[in-house]
């Protein structure tokens, strides 16, 4: 199976699930059409399918509460999409090809819906995780990664990170600090929550930890190339706007050819901590390589 039908796969997964939660919830039915809205945009999934694919590398297959983690990490991941859209923050009209959710509803509906799907995949994870102390972990992994020395300490540098015009040896200083809390730590995370789904040991987990920061780090540095090189239309955002707000990003600091020999350097040490998982991690290397030819 190529790693484009995998992927597929792993998507209709995550989708399935997370139809299933938000039915097994009682939500008020206009943010549930909100919640509805944002979650069944045509998202990669990517982090989710992280979560499953580093679940069957340590446990041999998939497994309920691999589902429920991927489930989460979906939550947060939509949530922080919905919050980065608003006016106060990149103001964007656009997301995964649809109007953003405060333009097909508005900001007050956004911030809420946001919210709900920040404390629903804790909800999830507490409630419908099989063991006590699994939950326990998998809680913790998610909270230190979305929280205040994770993707919010990212978003807050971001918004503070001076103009790059003259100023680049500053601002090298501060590019990785930001998009490794801002994305990567979620990616590790993602791949920390499978493992321990799937009961690895702890030089797995090292191994696992140090794979996901580095795809996560190699994606961030693709989605800023392909803002620079895609179009509206193929991103399904609008392309561009990090250059016309002056945000500190791998292109605007490093130039386009470097930031592709880093986003190549990263993937290639990635898929070398994966030697020890043998051709099973095939899945994983496929992943670390598809983040260099992505175009969207």
């Amino acid at each position: 199976m190529d790693f484009n039908t995998q992927l597929h796969s792993k998507r209709t997964l995550v989708n399935n699930t997370l139809r299933r939660l938000l039915a097994s919830h009682q939500i008020d039915s206009d943010l549930e059409e909100s919640l509805r809205y944002t979650l069944e945009a045509p998202g990669k999934r990517v982090r989710a399918a992280l979560v499953l694919w580093c679940c069957e590398l340590i446990g041999a297959g998939t497994n309920h509460n691999a589902e429920i983690a991927a489930a989460a990490v979906e939550m947060v991941h939509t949530y922080s999409l919905v919050h980065d859209d608003l006016p106060a923050m990149d103001d964007d009209d656009f997301r995964r090809g649809l109007p953003t959710c405060h333009k097909a509803f508005d900001e007050a509906t956004a911030i809420l819906t946001g919210d709900a799907l920040l404390t629903l995949a804790f909800e999830v994870l507490a409630e419908d995780i099989d063991e006590p102390i699994v939950a326990v972990k998998l809680i913790t992994e998610l909270a230190r990664a979305a929280g205040a020395a994770g993707m919010i300490a990212g978003q807050m540098a971001d918004l503070r990170a001076e103009k790059i015009a003259n100023r680049k040896s500053k601002i090298e200083n501060q590019l990785e600090y930001i998009h490794t809390n801002k994305t990567a730590k979620i990616f590790r995370c993602a791949a920390v929550m499978g493992a321990v789904c799937g009961g690895a040991s702890d030089t797995q987990l090292s191994s696992l930890r140090k794979y996901g920061l580095k795809i996560g780090l190699g994606f961030q540095i693709a989605d800023d190339i392909l803002d620079v090189c895609a179009s509206s239309e193929q991103l399904g955002k609008t392309a561009g706007k990090d250059a016309r707000a002056a945000k500190c990003t791998y292109p605007a600091v490093l130039g386009i050819d470097k930031s592709k020999q880093l986003e190549k350097k990263l993937a290639d040490e990635a898929i070398a901590l994966l030697k020890p998982f043998g051709t099973e991690a095939e899945p994983l290397r496929q992943l670390a390589r598809a983040l260099l030819e992505r175009t969207k």
